[in-house]
């Protein structure tokens, strides 16, 4: 019998490492927590219960996700400490065996971590592993993280579909899921009734949205558009061949849709795309990116690239970099491959030196320099709109554009978390804009 008492006074503290899904997702576990007794920790207190959410994205993601776990371990020497996330999934007996570790939870089973703490939390000397088989992974409940900042990150979609050669998402989130448009629309909803004004979408891959619900992505964002008490959403992540016309042509004359986009290119060689089991390639990903600047001309365009994946030749490389070049994409997010045990990838024979790696890497950052530099300037003068976070009193101030420029202003309480007009002045050396004073 479970002692109704268990959590009385309890507190928790809570650890995400990766992405914004993740955020999501360790804020929902918070709430959950929450309702039954167990508070977060202040700073500079003890927990009882550590709950540390891990990324699984390359083999560097799981390096930071042992150290974590080792350093909080020793940072609560006391507290019952609970693993979750990819990492977790894909490698539970690994995790396991870390000193301090006392629960895994897989996919299927971190949301339902509230069951697991009350079957194990007394019993400190146990290391339980509770992971499923990644066919049997079905659940989704929609997820809203919600901090001191103004924005929220909704989780629409969970798991995907594509095994892309190089990726081992698929095996630490199963297949492509999705909620209701009806219970996401509440949701978002609730997050603007507590304060929220932005709403990122979030997911594994958004754009499959509607797989078990018979519902697409676009149905989504249309009843989004209508939730009156959120000022501004933006997409995140979305796949080029599934970022449609009809998407596109929605969001240009939305009325809370951000021309904001972050589209995952990975390479600008299409035979390293065909070597990727990528769905598209070179002529439709740049006919994408054109029709957007053609319908927003203002956008702001992040671009997802690997370097020094299994098959990418000098040439191979070259092509990516001439490719990207002519592109007006605003800003690149460079990952550098790594080996993921089970991928596809790994048949592929030609092999990267790691020192080309990262001269490849250094190359497409400098790119990316150039690239947010130039959008940056394209836009001093012009009139924006941008919500202002919070930030101590004689700090400064800092928000982002609809376009996602990041602003910065003196200390006013009376602009925090709310939509103002600025005429973006000019650009400090971290490259935040300023506004006339």
């Amino acid at each position: 019998m479970i002692d109704s008492n268990i959590f009385e006074n309890k507190k928790a503290a809570y650890f995400t490492l990766g992405c914004k899904l993740n955020f999501a997702e360790t804020s929902t576990i918070g709430k959950m927590l929450a309702e039954n007794g167990i508070s977060k920790i202040s700073p500079g207190e003890q927990a009882d219960i550590c709950v540390i959410n891990t990324c699984s994205v390359t083999e560097l993601a799981d390096k930071k996700c042992r150290q974590a776990i080792r350093r909080i371990s020793k940072q609560h020497p006391n507290a019952f400490v609970v693993v979750t996330g990819c990492y977790a999934q894909l490698k539970p007996e690994e995790i396991s065996n870390i000193e301090g570790v006392n629960l895994v939870l897989g996919a299927e089973q971190k949301l339902d971590i509230l069951d697991y703490l009350k079957a194990s939390y007394t019993e400190r000397n146990k290391h339980e592993i509770a992971v499923s088989k990644i066919n049997d992974i079905h659940t989704f409940v929609p997820s809203c993280s919600a901090d001191d900042r103004t924005r929220h990150f909704l989780k629409v979609q969970d798991g995907c579909d594509y095994y892309c050669t190089y990726c081992t998402i698929p095996f630490a989130r199963g297949k492509s899921r999705n909620g209701k448009i009806e219970d996401l629309v509440e949701m978002a909803h609730l997050a603007g009734a507590s304060g929220g004004k932005e709403i990122v979408l979030t997911g594994v891959n958004i754009g499959d949205f509607g797989k078990t619900t018979g519902e697409s992505f676009f149905d989504l964002i249309k009843a989004l558009d209508e939730v009156e008490t959120i000022e501004r959403f933006r997409i995140s992540s979305i796949e080029p061949n599934l970022l449609t016309d009809e998407i596109l042509k929605f969001v240009a004359q939305s009325k809370r849709f951000a021309p904001h986009f972050h589209i995952p290119l990975q390479s600008g060689s299409d035979d390293v795309l065909k070597l990727m089991k990528r769905k598209y390639d070179t002529s439709l990903f740049a006919s994408k990116i054109y029709k957007i600047k053609e319908l927003m001309s203002d956008a702001f365009i992040g671009v997802d690239v690997i370097v020094g994946v299994r098959g990418e030749t000098d040439a191979y490389f070259e092509d990516t970099k001439r490719f990207i070049e002519k592109l007006p994409v605003s800003q690149l997010h460079v990952f550098t491959y790594s080996e993921r045990q089970g991928t596809q990838a790994l048949k592929i024979d030609y092999v990267v030196d790691a020192k080309v790696k990262q001269q490849r890497s250094k190359q497409l950052l400098e790119i990316s320099t150039l690239k947010w530099h130039e959008f940056y300037l394209s836009q001093q003068g012009k009139e924006k709109s941008v919500i202002f976070e919070h930030t101590r009193k004689g700090k400064k101030m800092f928000g982002f554009t609809e376009n996602y420029v990041r602003v910065e202003a003196d200390y006013d309480s009376t602009i925090i978390n709310k939509i103002v007009k600025v005429r973006l002045k000019g650009f400090n050396k971290e490259e935040t804009a300023l506004i006339p004073t």
